[in-house]
């Protein structure tokens, strides 16, 4: 069985737009169930940008995801490099910024590629990202998922595989 390593998006959007904390709580009880059997998970650049506004979200998943939930990034350093040659060679379509944002170290779109990019049989990234390959200010998830063979989905897409409901 794969498992489905989630964007800083999946957390963010639901809290902020589709699945209120303070309303949705059949969604947030289906997070943490996933997560504590571990179908779900995400990577330690994604816990800082979640972690960095003192929030409820914050506090949700403080109190409600496994302590190992958040894997260490430092495992796939050498699959980052091959997602910054993919970046770097891509200077012609993109704006240096655009190549900048994407490879800052505290960015977690690069490395969640790259953690994808350690076990492709297995991984799968959720992302609310669109793909966007006309855009030159910005490298969307899906861009370099497709040029490096990394299989990526939608939350609700996700919820369908694992044919959970809330």
């Amino acid at each position: 069985m794969g498992v489905y390593i989630v964007d800083s998006n999946f957390f963010i959007q639901a809290h902020r737009d589709t699945y209120p904390l303070d309303v949705a709580f059949s969604f947030w009880n289906k997070v943490k169930q996933l997560a504590l059997e571990g179908k779900i998970i995400s990577i330690d650049k994604v816990k800082n940008e979640i972690y960095d506004k003192n929030d409820a979200l914050e506090y949700w998943c403080t109190n409600n995801l496994p302590v190992n939930f958040f894997k260490d990034t430092i495992e796939v350093i050498n699959e980052y490099r091959l997602v910054t040659l993919w970046a770097f060679s891509r200077n012609s379509h993109y704006s240096q910024n655009a190549i900048n944002e994407f490879l800052d170290a505290d960015e977690a779109d690069a490395f969640i590629i790259a953690y994808a990019l350690g076990d492709t049989t297995t991984r799968t990234i959720v992302t609310q990202e669109v793909s966007r390959p006309e855009m030159k200010s910005k490298i969307k998830i899906p861009e370099p998922c497709k040029a490096l063979n990394i299989r990526y989905i939608r939350s609700m897409e996700m919820f369908r595989e694992l044919g959970e409901t809330f």
